[in-house]
């Protein structure tokens, strides 16, 4: 007989955690096998103390750079040290409560508890997307001379071109190389609209993958390639009036880290309210670190950002050393199209 509603005697967290965590489908796990949100040791570190705060600055490992000595038995060979930039990182977190009837139950399978595991997998999957856009946001808004080179080498308008200012066949093409030059295949990610990938799918541009069932049935999964780059689509993603947002990523575009909470998931009696009502509690904290880019907390008014404060462009700017030398923007693998469908 399956289970129909919460049953708190029951309720193991960690095996809810695990149900939740092994969703198939979810956006930011593609993004992870993808490479764009990458593992970092030194935010963990940074973080993962009894007494750990929700901010640290880390030390970034930039590319070695300067010139080399000719090697011919008479030269000496000198050395410098090589750049060492610090990095803001600030650990996001998000808390949410559901009552029994705020779920639907799947009839396509397994218990009442699998089904609420896949709805919160979902909620938890549009929460981090709605967290990586307030960042980019900000990123996108930075000011000063360096942070605004940054912005505009990284963004690719054609909103106001030629044919309506649509989504071109070569628009990926220019925005990669706009923004790192040489280094453009090392972006490997693509995040659009669903009105942008229907451009692209009557361009034919849009390769949506395919998997063959247990039955021999060759099916189409709502996963696409655009000129070898997996795409992803969100409709979670800037639209100002006619004009639509994509996102290119690269490897290492973002660190990542899920950081351990005291109570990820419990039940709660409530016996009052309706005459008695069961509850599930989520919380987690999270950090997503753009690469190259700091977060200064200039305009924060507790423990965690929210998102208005994330989108704030006062918060980030390129790292730097003492504001006198700045990263490469050009190693760093985020940029956007901006386009009128």
């Amino acid at each position: 007989m399956r289970t129909t509603k919460f049953s708190a005697c029951k309720f193991n967290p960690k095996a809810f955690a695990y149900s939740v965590k092994k969703t198939k489908g979810l956006k930011a796990d593609e993004l992870i096998k993808a490479k764009a949100l990458v593992s970092n040791p030194d935010i963990r570190c940074a973080f993962s103390g009894a007494g750990s705060s929700g901010y640290s600055r880390i030390i970034m490992r930039g590319a070695l750079d300067g010139d080399a000595y000719n090697y011919d038995g008479a030269t000496d060979i000198s050395t410098a040290r090589a750049k060492v930039f610090e990095q803001g990182v600030v650990v996001v977190g998000r808390a949410k409560g559901w009552v029994e009837k705020d779920f639907v139950y799947d009839l396509g399978g397994g218990d009442f508890m699998d089904s609420v595991a896949r709805q919160v997998a979902q909620y938890k999957d549009d929460l981090d997307l709605g967290i990586l856009r307030a960042i980019l946001d900000g990123v996108f808004s930075m000011k000063g001379t360096q942070n605004e080179k940054f912005v505009t080498a990284h963004t690719y308008d054609i909103s106001g071109g030629p044919d309506g200012g649509v989504i071109t066949p070569v628009a990926l093409n220019n925005a990669a190389y706009r923004a790192c030059g040489a280094n453009k295949k090392a972006f490997t990610v693509v995040l659009m609209h669903s009105t942008i990938a229907t451009t692209l799918e009557n361009l034919n541009l849009l390769q949506f993958m395919k998997y063959t069932d247990k039955e021999g049935i060759t099916r189409e999964i709502q996963l696409g390639t655009w000129s070898g780059r997996l795409v992803i689509i969100c409709d979670d993603l800037p639209v100002d009036g006619d004009k639509y947002t994509t996102y290119i990523f690269g490897e290492g575009a973002f660190a990542y880290e899920d950081l351990p909470v005291k109570n990820a998931y419990e039940l709660a009696r409530d016996p009052k309210t309706n005459g008695g009502e069961d509850a599930l509690f989520m919380r987690q904290r999270k950090v997503f670190a753009p690469y190259g880019i700091s977060y200064e907390k200039q305009i924060q008014s507790s423990v965690s950002p929210t998102d208005d404060e994330l989108s704030e462009g006062e918060n980030w700017t390129l790292a730097n050393i003492d504001c006198d030398t700045y990263i490469d923007h050009a190693k760093i693998p985020i940029a956007r199209i901006i386009s009128n469908g």
